[in-house]
């Protein structure tokens, strides 16, 4: 295992999304201590809009894994997952979500559509919220800050 927690670790790929342009959120797939991904935003990189943090780590962790599920696995994400993300996260059985920093205006677990409490949700994970939260929500402040400025 790592050193730096897996949050940590996430909250440093949104310190580097950051620093290449993208929207600060970082995220790690973990398997018991196996880091199985650690992704960050990358659609401007990428062109590609579904390229979000949660989207890239769920991908690359399938791929590792070498299964079309994750049950067991936990992701741990620095912003609350937007509803494509959310879907994701129910579809590939995560058992686990944590999240730092809430996203009132776009995110669709504890704000928005609040998917995983819809009845048409077929799986819905534990969900953790909060931790890392200060971290997460300073970068975010400052990142969009200076895009104003």
């Amino acid at each position: 295992m790592t050193s730096q927690s897996p949050m940590d670790l996430a909250l440093s790929l949104a310190e580097e999304a950051a620093a290449n342009g993208e929207a600060p959120v970082g995220a790690v797939v973990m398997e018991g201590d196996t880091i199985l991904a650690a992704e960050r935003n990358r659609m401007k990189a990428l062109g590609d809009p579904t390229a979000h943090a949660e989207m890239l780590a769920i991908r690359t962790a399938l791929k590792t894994r070498g299964t079309g599920r994750l049950d067991g696995c936990d992701l741990y994400v620095t912003l609350e997952p937007c509803a494509m993300c959310a879907g994701a996260i129910a579809h590939a059985r995560l058992r686990r979500l944590y999240f730092a920093a809430e996203d009132t205006k776009a995110g669709a677990v504890e704000n928005g559509i609040r998917l995983f409490a819809q009845p048409t949700c077929h799986h819905a994970p534990e969900v953790i919220s909060g931790l890392g939260a200060t971290r997460s929500e300073t970068l975010l402040r400052d990142f969009f800050r200076a895009l104003r400025e």
